[in-house]
């Protein structure tokens, strides 16, 4: 069953805090977790009251035995306390601990009382007892017994003691000096030795605990019949005082006893006597012929009395003994120095704090009695401050003045304390005490505006570089954090573009940046101390983007149409250096990444041909001679400049011919080279001659037709709409179209590059042939000239795709004959 009562008793001072006593009581080995009494309630305080006050529960001595349960305030039992392995033989068994809160500072006293419980049953430390009587005797003699032992204390610790029954013997008490009794055996009726040698009795010690327990000793009486005189002290009580810092081998009695007898009945040997208690024991040393009581032991702590007994027995058979009473006083000696411990310290200290501010709260003790144990504190700095007594030594550092942190921004300040005895001792602490400063100035920047420049195609979480603000005030004040201020450019918050580390500043990219879909963006970094009220600044971030080659040219012109190659016809009376079509392609990059070049990678006749490396146009390198192929293939490809290089390539058809085909061959053949021909090929080629030159009579004879008739030509509207081309009046006289529309288109971003597209009439309205040139008349005749048009052009439209051409403002209609 596990009990408790709890006395509180509250004495409150003022000491510059408030400051208290509170005093619970708990019975010994009480159960973990037992509430013993509520602190906060006794300090008239909540329990939240605690933590937020950041409660703090001392122990000088670092006893684990008790705590306080900051959610419900209580104190409770840490750990069971055995009040006999504690204090030992101490009459009160006080466990004290100090309670310290914060803002305002106070500071508590807490005793708790350890109560004892009946746990431990009485002991002989001595065993069983042999006694030897002689047998001439006469009866009222009396013989002392060995005390037993409680731990416990109080009623518990009390004992009384029963003998077994016996018609020679009987129990009595015999009285100590301090009022304590001790069992004395008493002999009532002579003993005879020839009757009943031995004699066992038992002796049994109980306490006073409810229930009772008790611890017996057998008492082993042997009866002899020589020797009649026992030895005789002196004095019955040996009394001195001794220092607690004796050394070992002190001499503190020299005891003497006589014995009348003669011969080895009167020789008399000196030892401890049973009734001393087996500690106490160690502490003397008993020199067995001389008498002399040593120190052999440190003897524990000052201002007790320790009791012992010494006994003199004689030599004789079944030697007699007497005994005496050793009474030593432990003095206390000035062998501690004071020890200065510091509770609470407020540093750094704000340079506003006003006069009287408490600093630090400081306990001083002296394991010292009496005035060897008064301690006196003392403040000696250059500072304004000042040391105020609280109670139970117990001190407060003020400030006693003004401080300026701009003059001393730290103090040294020197705690002397020292004691009462002769000569005294001191300690001295130092305590350092920094002064703060206000939160007075602003985070700065080098500088308003930033910039940083990151490679496009960066990974997420790459640097891009950091920001960095000055802020001259100290600690908290001083401590700048980052803060991206969350702007939004080109429909994006900077937030989820880039992030800034709050300690060190680094701007980091929270995506990877495309230069051709981002290339700059601007957001602000805000600095901000932490001081209160915080103080804060502002710069402004710009970040570009750069290119990185990471697209490869696109070819705008020729693009294939249905899988073809695109095909350009080449008259073979071209001479060297014939424009034959122009390669147009861009780069989304841009500087030298979205620089291009051409060139030739291969050819059915790689002397054919050569393009121009900055503009892309394709022309003849010679001439054409008889024994080139008809079908001729080219591979051009476009480089750009970046590192490494990025390309595309285009394969391009051309047809020798001295006519219009009516129909492109087919150029996914095999490549046809020039020079070496198998007689298959001659047949082929012979074959192909014969054709073209049927094809040429034919059409011969068609512009004969046409030479021969009045050319009529549409009227001077020509062109009635800009999205197509055609003419405005027909030919009465010959169903077939006599006319060639040509349609000269800009692409893209080149100015002079233009695609013309001529409707031949050729007795078929789906006969077309795509032409490249400049956009210029004269041009355009020798496009005609050079495909074999004998035919007026009769109408020319000039226009861009994205809109008029910036050179041409006007659609311009004219009739050209050749």
């Amino acid at each position: 069953m596990v009990g408790w009562r709890v006395a509180v008793l509250c004495l409150w001072v003022s000491c510059g805090s408030a400051a208290g006593q509170l005093e619970y009581s708990v019975l010994e080995e009480t159960q973990r977790g037992v509430a013993v009494g509520n602190v906060a309630a006794d300090l008239k305080l909540s329990a939240a009251a605690l933590s937020l006050r950041n409660f703090r529960f001392l122990s000088s001595h670092g006893e684990p035995y008790f705590g306080v349960d900051l959610a419900s305030g209580s104190l409770v039992v840490r750990e069971p306390a055995d009040r006999e392995r504690l204090c030992e033989t101490k009459a009160t068994c006080v466990l004290t601990y100090e309670l310290v809160l914060e803002d305002p500072l106070e500071l508590h006293k807490l005793r708790v009382h350890v109560l004892d419980t009946n746990d431990n049953s009485p002991l002989f430390p001595a065993g069983d007892v042999q006694l030897h009587v002689p047998e001439f005797l006469m009866p009222r003699a009396r013989f002392a017994l060995p005390n037993a032992q409680d731990a416990d204390e109080g009623s518990n610790g009390v004992l009384s003691y029963s003998l077994s029954s016996s018609q020679h013997f009987r129990l009595d008490m015999g009285s100590r000096v301090d009022g304590s009794e001790y069992p004395v055996l008493v002999l009532e009726k002579a003993l005879d030795r020839e009757q009943r040698a031995t004699h066992r009795l038992v002796l049994t010690a109980r306490d006073g605990g409810q229930p009772a327990r008790s611890g017996e000793a057998q008492v082993t009486i042997v009866v002899v019949d020589t020797n009649d005189n026992a030895p005789v002290f002196e004095r019955t009580v040996y009394r001195t005082k001794v220092p607690e810092t004796a050394p070992n081998g002190t001499v503190l009695f020299r005891v003497q006893a006589s014995d009348p007898d003669e011969g080895s009945n009167g020789e008399i040997r000196y030892s401890l006597s049973n009734s001393t208690g087996a500690k106490l024991q160690h502490y003397f040393h008993v020199h067995p012929r001389s008498g002399e009581v040593r120190i052999a032991a440190s003897l524990g702590p000052p201002e007790t009395v320790l009791e012992a007994y010494i006994e003199a027995r004689d030599e004789g058979a079944f030697g007699l003994a007497s005994i005496a009473k050793l009474l030593v006083e432990v003095t206390d000696v000035n062998d501690h120095a004071p020890e200065v411990n510091l509770m609470t310290l407020s540093s750094p200290l704000s340079e506003d704090a006003a006069p009287g501010t408490v600093i630090a709260l400081l306990s001083v003790r002296d394991e010292d009695l009496g005035p060897n144990g008064t301690v006196v504190c003392s403040v000696s700095s250059g500072g304004p401050f000042k040391l105020k007594a609280s109670f139970d030594n117990y001190y407060s550092l003020l400030t006693d003045g003004p401080l300026d942190r701009e003059q001393v921004s730290e103090y040294q300040v020197l705690i002397t304390a020292s004691d009462g005895g002769s000569p005294p001792l001191s300690t001295r602490k130092t305590l350092t005490v920094s002064v703060a400063d206000v939160n007075d100035n602003t985070p700065s920047f080098p500088q308003t505006q930033q910039e940083f420049f990151v490679a496009e195609n960066n990974g997420p979480g790459a640097s891009l570089g950091h920001v960095f603000a000055q802020d001259p005030d100290l600690g908290k004040n001083g401590l700048v954090v980052y803060e991206l201020l969350d702007i939004i450019s080109e429909e994006q918050t900077a937030s989820s573009l880039v992030a800034v580390e709050s300690s060190s500043g680094t701007i980091t990219a929270k995506i990877s940046f495309d230069f051709e879909r981002l290339r700059g963006f601007c957001f602000q970094v805000e600095a901000r101390d932490g001081g209160i009220p915080p103080r804060s600044a502002a710069v402004t971030v710009s970040l570009f983007v750069v290119d990185r080659n990471d697209n490869a040219p696109v070819i705008l012109f020729p693009l294939p149409r249905n899988g073809s190659v695109p095909v350009e016809i080449v008259p073979r009376s071209a001479r060297t250096g014939h424009w034959v079509t122009k390669v147009v392609a861009e780069d989304a990059d841009s500087g030298s990444n979205a620089w291009l070049s051409y060139h030739i990678s291969q050819a059915s006749d790689s002397s054919l041909f050569r393009i121009s490396a900055n503009m892309g146009e394709l022309r003849t390198a010679r001439l054409v001679l008889p024994t080139d192929a008809i079908k001729q293939r080219v591979v051009v490809v476009v480089r750009d400049h970046g590192d490494p290089p990025l390309s595309s390539s285009v394969t391009l058809g051309v047809l020798l011919s001295n006519s219009v085909p009516q129909v492109f061959p087919d150029f996914e053949d095999a490549w046809e080279t020039g020079g070496h021909l198998s007689a298959q090929n001659l047949y082929l080629v012979i074959a192909l001659a014969c054709i073209s030159f049927l094809f040429l009579g034919c059409l011969l004879f068609f512009v004969f037709i046409k030479l021969s008739q009045s050319p009529g030509c549409c009227s001077q509207s020509c062109c009635r709409s800009p999205e197509e081309l055609r003419c405005g009046r027909k030919m009465a006289s010959n169903p077939c179209m006599t006319s060639a529309t040509i349609d000269v288109t800009t692409v893209e971003r080149l100015s002079q590059t233009y695609l013309c597209r001529a409707s031949l009439g050729l007795g078929s309205d789906n006969n077309s042939l795509l032409l490249r040139g400049e956009y210029s008349t004269a041009d355009l005749r020798n496009v005609a000239t050079g495909v074999g048009l004998n035919l007026p052009i009769s109408c020319i439209q000039i226009r861009n795709r994205k809109g008029d051409h910036p050179n041409v403002n006007a659609m311009v209609s004219k009739f050209y004959g050749i």
